[in-house]
């Protein structure tokens, strides 16, 4: 009899990882994931977020550069066995002298100056340069220009540095460099130079197919010189050539800076889309984000026109990116008339039932715009909605750290604006710290929702938040918490809380180190301190408030004195309400007389505290008669 074993049941590699995942709830008192677990090194706020995952991000590029400038000290194996996908890649040129294959290499290792020289000296030998490699050495040109390569760049620099005759004056005069837009290194053909490199091959290869003008076209148009990639194509429909569909996308993108009426950026970008059906080049997904890309600035015409884009995306079965979603936003949203709201529902209706991948560099600007436009429309259920799409499959992937903290400070802020407060001190504490960073506005939007909610009693919590995060200094956000504060009477133990956080707010402003100067002080906030102190029967603290007021030539208000009669009834402190009358009478108020017969009223007094008030009372009448007899 056959015996027939059972088949061998097959694991995914990662479901082990996958079943223990699932099983993880997030910390919402921890930092993101992405940074060490030490109190030392976790972020206070969104600025040393972004700082510390800068610098973790150039520690990485820093032992990449270690790895890529020293590979011989990198060289012994030592895993068994050994997997050569891990180790370190060959990036100096083994190939010596004048040759194509040492070129391909150059090319190969991306070492753009190196490329060129040796190509010239092929050229100039006589020695013919095979079409292929010569549209290689276009593709590393056009994409590099005329720079080089990020490591060739250093390695220069580091030269330039040990070089021991350089002058000094040299050295400090940086070499200039063409610019486009932030972080671009490159002088390709932005540069004024008619004759770049890029171009001066071009002009001299004996033969060029259709992959040389297409890479020429699409480095053109990376670099900013749209014109001339518009010039590049009409020489390529002129040698009947065909180019491919990147290149179409890569002009379709140019059209915003080729024309500057709406109507003629439609009708060109019709023109380039007419040439794909004339060539039998099939659109992609990109094609379509690029015409979307240019129909957000053609304003009427790109509102009405996108629709038919989609539809026609749908005709070809071509499903939308993030990117595509982003453009439909942009086009639409601000424009109230339209009923924006309805067109970012329907986008939901799709973002909802995806886990999207990336496809297009702008996918990762979607959520952003997306929660803005909810922001913008005041519309919690679609915020709601966005918040489920962006934490369905990886989708939270396109979020950076920046991106990360701007979508849920938008959130956050549009949730202290239409829910109600129970719900908002939830998401506070589940967002905080783990998925973001409160901003100074955010804050602000939370002590305003709490006033609205009559919640005051939680702002204590909030003021030790604003401590750790840094914003104890900021005069917008101790203004709004003292006069919250301040504002009403509230029972015993809410106002000792309220008085500990006037205590700290107070140290704060008077607190002075290196490269820190004190908080000026307003009269506002010195009325709302005495107020608190008062209130929390703290007399002594409060009457070195009120000293403050003469210091900075401020006038307190007769609430602020009537509190601190009070408090000094209540603590039995007969000495500091005289204190407050000879304040009241040395400041000119008119509420002087009054605050004097309150004391002599409200408090037993001595003979010697008697004969003080009189004094004061004395000093005024003096004062009075002065000015009678100067009018006599």
């Amino acid at each position: 009899e056959e015996i027939v074993l059972p088949r061998r049941k097959t694991w995914d590699k990662l479901a082990v990882l996958q079943t223990l995942a699932s099983t993880v709830n997030r910390d919402p008192t921890a930092a993101h994931y992405m940074f060490q677990d030490d109190p030392f090194l976790m972020p206070r706020n969104a600025a040393h977020s972004r700082l510390f995952s800068l610098s973790k991000e150039s520690g990485r590029n820093a032992a990449k550069y270690i790895i890529k400038q020293f590979p011989q000290y990198f060289d012994k194996t030592f895993a068994e066995p050994n997997v050569p996908c891990l180790m370190p890649e060959t990036l100096t040129p083994q190939i010596e002298g004048v040759s194509e294959e040492a070129l391909k290499e150059r090319i190969h290792l991306r070492r753009v100056k190196d490329s060129v020289d040796l190509f010239d000296q092929l050229v100039q030998a006589g020695t013919p340069v095979s079409l292929e490699t010569t549209n290689s050495l276009l593709d590393l040109l056009c994409f590099y220009g005329d720079g080089e390569s990020t490591l060739e760049k250093e390695e220069e620099e580091k030269q330039d540095l040990e070089e021991p005759g350089v002058n000094a004056s040299e050295q400090k005069a940086p070499k200039r460099q063409f610019q486009r837009g932030s972080g671009s290194r490159w002088s390709l053909f932005i540069d004024s130079r008619e004759n770049n490199n890029a171009e001066r091959i071009f002009k001299i290869m004996p033969e060029r197919n259709a992959h040389s003008y297409c890479t020429m076209i699409r480095g053109m148009v990376k670099h900013g010189a749209s014109a001339k990639a518009y010039d590049m194509y009409l020489d390529l429909l002129n040698e009947r050539h065909k180019a491919d569909v990147h290149t179409f996308n890569a002009l379709i993108t140019a059209v915003p800076y080729l024309k500057e009426r709406s109507v003629e950026r439609w009708e060109l970008a019709k023109v380039f889309l007419n040439h794909m059906a004339q060539q039998e080049v099939q659109p992609n997904l990109l094609t379509f984000n690029a015409l979307l890309k240019t129909l957000r600035r053609c304003g009427g015409i790109g509102r009405s026109m996108s629709l038919l884009v989609i539809k026609e995306m749908e005709a070809l079965d071509i499903e939308p990116s993030l990117a595509t979603y982003d453009h439909l936003l942009f086009i639409f949203y601000r424009d109230v008339d339209l009923c924006p709201s309805g067109i970012i529902s329907e986008v939901l209706d799709d973002v909802e039932k995806r886990s999207f991948t990336p496809q297009d560099p702008d996918d990762a600007k979607f959520f952003a715009t997306a929660m803005q436009a909810c922001c913008d429309l005041k519309d919690i259920k679609l915020a709601y909605r966005l918040n489920k799409a962006m934490e369905k499959g990886d989708n939270w992937k396109f979020l950076d750290m920046d991106r990360l903290n701007a979508y849920w400070s938008k959130f956050f802020s549009l949730l202290c604006m239409m829910e109600q407060i129970d719900v908002v001190l939830k998401w506070y504490k589940e967002m905080s710290p783990s998925l973001f960073y409160p901003t100074p506005k955010n804050i602000l939007d939370l002590l305003q929702a709490l006033d609205a909610a009559n919640h005051l009693e939680v702002i204590p919590s909030v003021w030790e938040d604003m401590k750790q995060l840094g914003f104890n200094r900021r005069q917008e956000l101790l203004e709004e918490v003292l006069s919250l504060m301040s504002r009403e009477q509230h029972p015993d133990e809410i106002q000792l809380a309220f008085a500990k956080c006037a205590e700290d707010i107070k140290a704060v402003c008077e607190q002075t180190g290196r490269e820190q100067a004190p908080l000026e002080w307003t009269g506002s906030a010195l009325s709302h301190l005495a107020l608190l102190f008062s209130r929390a029967g703290r007399t002594q603290d409060a009457w070195n408030t009120m000293e403050h007021f003469q210091q900075i030539n401020r006038i307190p208000t007769d609430q602020v004195m009537d509190e601190f009669l009070n408090c000094a009834k209540q603590t039995n402190c007969p000495d500091e309400a005289i204190k407050l009358v000879k304040l009241a009478a040395s400041l000119g108020l008119p509420s002087s007389q009054r605050l004097k017969s309150r004391t002599e009223k409200e408090f037993e007094l001595s003979e010697k505290q008697k004969k003080t008030l009189e004094s004061i009372k004395s000093d005024s009448d003096s004062s009075d008669s002065d000015s009678d007899s100067d009018s006599d």
